[in-house]
């Protein structure tokens, strides 16, 4: 979503590391560019204008042009600007001992509520919650029954009532949520295609009726500079407590995104990437900001890999791993490890440039694929023991996965490299004691979490490397 931005400021980033120094006037031409760069993203004008003035009083300070680095002082100035606008601290949930507790979703319709009820409530139930969906939007066709449908897939009861009175429908699923003993309850009530006032007064009479802990607005980030004018009205109206951005996998200009804070003070709790459940992700701005920036978000990139990781690999697994003695049957798990993170083009998006990579040209998501039908052409033994791989076998495995004996080559130098980084990187460091016990004593501590060639201190070359390998 934001591509054309981040390019965009990077190539005024590039123009000031050329200068050695920094005048009054390189920052004036710097600041016209970011202001013009932030306008096309369809960034609120109002928004713009004083992330500009901000950012330009602070760099305008005599300790950043006289600096040794005045361009790297202008450029973290940037992102704390940047930081700053999308909400500077990571806002959580907030939830009260209250059983149940409600949380309501408004939003415009085809903002994406309903499939935003369902990700929250799978996130929730993730967490050790036992959530309950409330559809008590009973004007859009079928909405109950798209409700229905997503709770079905992710094993989370959906509450209908009578299917008339909205209202009544979020009266009755609290106390059908206390009868069977369920700690939450969502709420995903009805929208329209713009805001008016039957809209605005139902989402208040039900916030009346039910008092929920949080009242979340689900903003979709492809609206543009539009979303500012209905945040504000459902903020003077319903008073929503944060906001769930979807669609962040659009290929709008992103504006929406950055104004929404700025223009309302509410913060952003989450965004959302795709249709999956677990697509929905806290936001960091920060990490936002870094990616924007085309800084990358390794943080995440770490974080996620622990997750994948952690009910796939045992103790036993990660330390053979270690030892490099790799298969092709970890190599398959390792593909699988990358797609649930995002894919080629998600670990790239991670790192630094990697937006500005991908904007050169598709990445080869079929690549992954074609390593798992090659690897599903050998026999049990040659992917227990690639060394086994003669000519003739070769030849075999390339017939039977309708490849090149060309591509199965390059697939078993991919492994013998993948090897030699692993070997080379110690996935279990001795020197910090994993895998022991208070005593010092070795011991089984559940699951490991990292993923195989992504541990916690990679370094970027050697994710870069990896980079290279994925590629």
């Amino acid at each position: 979503m934001f591509d054309n931005l981040s390019g965009r400021l990077q190539e005024v980033f590039g123009d000031l590391r050329a200068k050695g120094r920094l005048t009054e006037s390189d920052i004036d031409a710097a600041m016209r560019e970011i202001r013009l760069a932030l306008l096309e993203a369809d960034v609120n004008f109002k928004v713009a204008k004083g992330f500009i003035s901000a950012t330009k009083e602070k760099a305008l300070v005599s300790e950043v042009l006289e600096s040794l680095t005045p361009s790297q002082n202008v450029i973290k100035i940037v992102l704390d600007q940047l930081t700053e606008l999308l909400g500077s601290q990571t806002v959580k949930l907030a939830l009260s001992s209250r059983i149940p507790n409600v949380i309501m979703l408004v939003g415009l319709q085809g903002s994406g509520k309903t499939t935003a009820a369902a990700k929250l409530a799978y996130r929730l139930k993730q967490q050790g919650h036992v959530p309950l969906l409330a559809a008590a939007d009973v004007y859009r066709p079928a909405a109950a029954d798209q409700l229905e449908s997503l709770g079905h897939d992710i094993d989370v009861r959906v509450f209908r009532g009578d299917g008339v009175d909205p209202v009544g429908i979020a009266k009755a699923a609290v106390r059908e949520a206390i009868d069977t003993m369920r700690d939450i309850v969502i709420i995903d009530t009805a929208g329209r295609l713009h805001v008016d006032e039957g809209m605005m007064a139902e989402a208040a009479a039900i916030k009346e009726a039910v008092r929920p802990e949080q009242v979340l607005m689900v903003v979709d980030a492809m609206t543009g500079q539009d979303v500012v004018t209905v945040v504000e009205a459902f903020a003077a109206r319903v008073d929503f407590d944060g906001v769930i951005m979807s669609k962040m996998d659009g290929d709008a200009r992103g504006g929406g995104a950055l104004s929404v804070r700025a223009m309302t003070g509410k913060p952003i709790l989450y965004t959302s990437e795709g249709e999956k459940p677990a697509s929905l992700e806290e936001f960091y701005p920060d990490r936002m900001a870094k990616r924007i920036l085309g800084m990358g978000d390794m943080v995440s990139l770490i974080e996620k890999a622990q997750a994948v990781a952690e009910a796939e690999m045992d103790e036993e697994e990660a330390a053979r791993i270690a030892r490099a003695e790799l298969t092709f049957d970890d190599f398959v798990m390792m593909n699988r490890q990358v797609r649930k993170m995002g894919g080629i083009a998600g670990l790239l998006r991670a790192l630094p440039g990697g937006e500005a990579a991908l904007s050169g040209g598709k990445v080869d998501e079929g690549a992954l694929d074609k390593m798992e039908v090659i690897i599903n052409s050998m026999t049990k033994q040659e992917r227990a023991r690639p060394q086994t791989l003669n000519g003739s076998r070769r030849q075999r495995i390339a017939a039977g996965a309708g490849v090149d004996v060309f591509d199965v080559n390059q697939l078993v130098k991919q492994y013998e490299e993948t090897r030699k980084m692993i070997k080379k990187l110690g996935m279990l460091d001795a020197s910090e004691g994993r895998g022991k016990g208070k005593k010092g004593k070795k011991g089984k501590q559940g699951r490991r979490r990292s993923l195989p060639g992504l541990p916690g201190g990679m370094s970027l070359r050697d994710l870069k490397n990896l980079e290279d390998l994925l590629k």
